[in-house]
């Protein structure tokens, strides 16, 4: 199983042609808090970018808030 992956395409590619269970062997146990009361804002969006964003979505396989958060996340991580 590889370390890294260049990019998430990649990361969908491997996963949609590999099962976890051909690496329960590398797999350890770990303990996880999760904070279910997560918040939501809602904000306007040109409708064209939305449009381009469900595009896009489309294509990686993922909703289109999951996509459009994970670009608010990595464009703010290089700003930081």
């Amino acid at each position: 199983m590889p370390e890294n992956f260049a990019s998430l395409e990649q990361f969908w590619g491997f996963w949609d042609s590999h099962s976890s269970a051909d690496y329960e062997d590398l797999m350890e146990p770990v303990e996880v808090e999760i904070d279910l009361t997560s918040s939501k804002v809602y904000l306007a969006l040109a409708r064209d970018l939305l449009s381009k964003a469900r595009t896009q979505a489309r294509k990686q396989g993922v909703s289109t808030e999951t996509l459009i958060n994970l670009w608010l996340q990595e464009k703010l991580t290089t700003l930081a």
